[in-house]
């Protein structure tokens, strides 16, 4: 007797997880949906995404349809008679007729517990609102937005100083488990789906760059969470003078105050800012053109002492 006849849908790293997961466990899918080649890197040359480079590797049929409202996609779809499609952040949003095509619907791995943080970016979400706590969930999906019923979740830690980067890493190896040990039940009827609390839903919206800019007014914990949560997409930001300065590493400093944007020391030890309440204390940034570099290598390049950011 044959397995399970298994779409896979996902596009980034946190998607290849799942795959990989799936295949390990021997739901090897009947072929994958992934987004179109992306130009990437300095060269701008034209790049798969992490799920088609493991469907090639691996031997399963890679589909790149830029669109899922196209009648000749809907069709082929149709033709590999899927009994259950998985998304994982696969990017394209699915059409109520593509929802209905496998037999028993479309399963979603999120990367939250939902209700909480619907939406485009919901491990950075958490990081920005001081969330203890985040997960992954196994969602069976309708035409809203993350509204479907939830089979499993589960729930981990967020670390103190962990930026979206490693939360990210960890969350998708939780949801590769969570999908292989759910997955038989769903298949079979014997698992339950339950209907999310649409009263406590929040939403995270689609980052954009603006969203990662260093505002000084803002308190100083809250630009803490920002940097790790923009670590390493797009990377928290601010100007000096007319070069924009990323910021990749930062803590709060207990004792600092001053006009906000002000910088308050500079030195080996770090870049010591004022903020609306207390100060941030830059530990690793990034001139335009430049790597990436300590504090003391920031200072030793940069007139910044003294400046008002």
């Amino acid at each position: 007797m044959s397995g399970p006849r298994v779409v896979f849908a996902g596009t980034p790293e946190f998607a290849r997880a799942s795959l990989e997961a799936l295949c390990g466990a021997g739901f090897l899918p009947v072929a994958v949906l992934t987004q179109p080649d992306r130009p990437a890197g300095r060269g701008k040359k034209l790049t798969a995404s992490p799920v088609k480079a493991f469907a090639v590797a691996n031997g399963i049929e890679v589909l790149q349809p830029v669109s899922l409202k196209d009648d000749a996609v809907v069709a082929q779809l149709e033709s590999l008679q899927a009994d259950i499609m998985i998304v994982a952040a696969y990017g394209l949003l699915l059409p109520q007729r593509v929802l209905d095509i496998p037999r028993h619907g479309c399963l979603n791995v999120h990367a939250s517990v939902l209700p909480r943080w619907r939406g485009a970016a919901p491990i950075q979400a958490a990081i920005l609102a001081g969330d203890r706590q985040t997960g992954v969930c196994l969602m069976a999906m309708t035409a809203g937005l993350d509204c479907g019923p939830v089979y499993a979740s589960v729930t981990l830690d967020i670390g103190a100083e962990e930026t979206a980067g490693e939360l990210h890493d960890r969350l998708a190896v939780a949801g590769g488990r969570l999908l292989v040990e759910h997955l038989p039940d769903i298949l079979h009827g014997d698992a339950a789906a339950v209907a999310q609390d649409d009263e406590i839903a929040t939403y995270a919206h689609k980052i954009r760059t603006g969203d990662a800019a260093i505002d000084w007014q803002r308190p100083a914990a809250e630009l803490a969470r920002l940097v790790r949560a923009y670590n390493p997409v797009p990377g928290a930001w601010f100007m000096l003078g007319n070069e924009r300065i990323k910021c990749w590493r930062a803590e709060t400093v207990a004792d600092g105050s001053g006009v906000p944007g002000q910088v308050l020391a500079a030195d080996a030890s770090g870049v010591v800012v004022a903020c609306g309440d207390g100060a941030l204390r830059l530990l690793e940034l990034q001139r335009p053109g430049k790597r990436r570099g300590t504090a003391a290598q920031f200072v030793a390049s940069a007139a910044i002492a003294g400046r008002q950011l």
